[in-house]
């Protein structure tokens, strides 16, 4: 199976192929084989302006909205080093990666930095190669699903899921202690489960002191 296999099978369009090898072309595969060959490098810079737009856009489409702290948040996590090779693993791009001998040796093909830049080179190539909306519908298919990652966890859901996965137990939360002004508060809160506390939680309001000894509870029955 090849690059274009892939592109294929996934409907995204391309018109020149040599451009799409050369995201999958790094720089010691060119120095092994002098000649017209070019790196990935240029395509690598064009692919990590388009990712920023693109975790840009489909972060400021979430419902319902998150606020503009947590959206560079998210972004900084969908588009980092980690993700990205995650993502190269998911779909086996590195298997069309062109390494040179040295480089598979000591393990390129697998090494974040390496394929997080091809992952990038590629994207490039296709926005060079066609227009956003073939990229994003490319990213579409292969990333959109982590955008969601890094959803805030209900945990008092879990809690409660946990709990009566097998039985009706009963859970209350128990404001304990409150202090501080009342424009900077700080409330301490134990979760009970049947009468009996299993976690502790601080926090700015009831509801986040609620959230985090939910937390602490999971976490706690999970060892």
């Amino acid at each position: 199976m090849t690059i274009f296999d892939f592109l294929d099978k996934y409907g995204i369009a391309y018109h020149h192929e040599n451009l799409i090898k050369q995201a999958f072309t790094h720089s010691s595969y060119v120095n092994e084989h002098r000649g017209s060959l070019h790196d990935n490098e240029r395509l690598e810079f064009m692919g990590d302006a388009v990712l920023q737009i693109y975790s840009a856009k489909r972060l400021f489409d979430l419902k319902p909205p998150i606020k503009e702290g947590e959206m560079t948040t998210r972004r900084a996590n969908l588009v980092c080093e980690k993700m990205l090779a995650k993502i190269v693993r998911e779909f086996k791009l590195n298997d069309y990666l062109l390494l040179g001998v040295g480089e598979e040796k000591t393990g390129g093909r697998n090494r974040d930095s390496i394929i997080a830049d091809m992952f990038e080179a590629f994207i490039g190539a296709i926005y060079v190669d066609t227009d956003i909306d073939n990229v994003f519908k490319l990213l579409d298919i292969v990333m959109k699903h982590h955008i969601y990652d890094f959803q805030e966890i209900d945990y008092k859901t879990k809690l409660q899921e946990y709990v009566q996965a097998d039985s009706r137990r009963a859970i209350t939360y128990e404001v304990v202690e409150s202090h501080g002004p009342s424009n900077n508060p700080e409330f301490t809160v134990l979760v009970k489960i049947d009468g009996l506390a299993y976690g502790e939680g601080k926090g700015s309001s009831k509801k986040e002191a609620q959230k985090n000894a939910a937390k602490n509870a999971l976490e706690k029955m999970a060892l």
